[in-house]
């Protein structure tokens, strides 16, 4: 498996496998059909619900833990020094595990700073190997790289071929930040699967449309977590390795880019009453 390396030194792997809206009833299974497809990283989160059925996956999967690599967040509502540290407990909990390989602060709502600073605690004693934020946009990453004592390490915002996030790397980028993607398939919209450039390029390897996206932001050194309850899916999206994509590959799908969210924006005064009405 392709890494990483953080700005701590930490290898991470960069295809993974997410969980978000994978059910608690169906996660252990998904997990553990993931682990045997050969992911090693795994990508949950506190408000997904699911963290028991990773920490299941985690005790029953056979693979040593040390070979695993693990990622949850703290959620809004648990936003706050206190609240997030005693949150970090419970995640440790569920996850039947010592250590976090990556946590992340999933929104930058509610007292970021406090959350970090009980994430930066975490991280020096061990429980945590590193440390980093999710949907925050690069004023809101700005800002918490230059007033804390550890820069992000990881930044999870969302990245697929029409929101390439290329001004926002720049900057992740300068502070020593990982691009990590959510939604590389971008869940579906826009005409996702039946994009007339992705089928193209992808009829030339014998690659599906899922595997041309992945590729693409793979070769831009993007941590990739695409999601799938089947199996054979995981298979597929796990085989992006034994291809390249040429340099005018790169830029045909480099065109598609939109430059914006197909889901929200932090900028709108509604979504953001949403979100945080979600944390209360």
């Amino acid at each position: 498996m392709k890494t990483v390396k953080l700005n701590n030194g930490i290898e991470m792997p960069i295809l993974g496998y997410g969980v978000y809206q994978v059910t608690p009833e169906e996660c252990e299974r998904c997990v553990l059909d993931a682990i045997s497809v050969g992911y090693r990283l795994i990508d949950t989160a506190q408000a997904y619900d699911n963290e028991e059925g990773v920490g299941n996956a985690i005790s029953k999967c056979g693979v040593p833990r040390e070979e695993l690599f693990i990622v949850t967040k703290v959620w809004i509502s648990n936003g706050g020094y206190e609240k997030a540290k005693a949150s970090i407990e419970e995640s440790l909990r569920k996850l039947q595990t010592d250590y976090i390989d990556l946590l992340l602060i999933h929104q930058p709502f509610n007292d970021y700073y406090g959350t970090y600073r009980a994430m930066e605690e975490a991280y020096k004693v061990g429980k945590v190997r590193a440390i980093g934020v999710s949907n925050f946009y690069p004023d809101r990453l700005i800002d918490i790289a230059e007033f804390t004592e550890i820069k992000p390490m990881v930044n999870q915002v969302e990245t697929h071929v029409f929101n390439q996030q290329v001004e926002a790397k720049r900057i992740m980028d300068k502070y020593g930040t990982q691009v990590m993607s959510w939604g590389p398939f971008a869940e579906g919209r826009n005409d996702f699967f039946d994009n007339a450039t992705l089928q193209t390029i992808g009829k030339q390897y014998g690659k599906t449309v899922a595997q041309v996206a992945l590729r693409f932001l793979i070769q831009r050194g993007i941590v990739v977590i695409p999601k799938s309850n089947k199996k054979e899916r995981m298979l597929e999206n796990f085989k992006v390795f034994d291809f390249a994509l040429s340099a005018q590959d790169m830029e045909e799908i480099a065109k598609l880019d939109k430059e914006e969210s197909l889901f929200f924006s932090h900028s709108d005064p509604k979504m953001v009453e949403f979100l945080i009405g979600l944390g209360k």
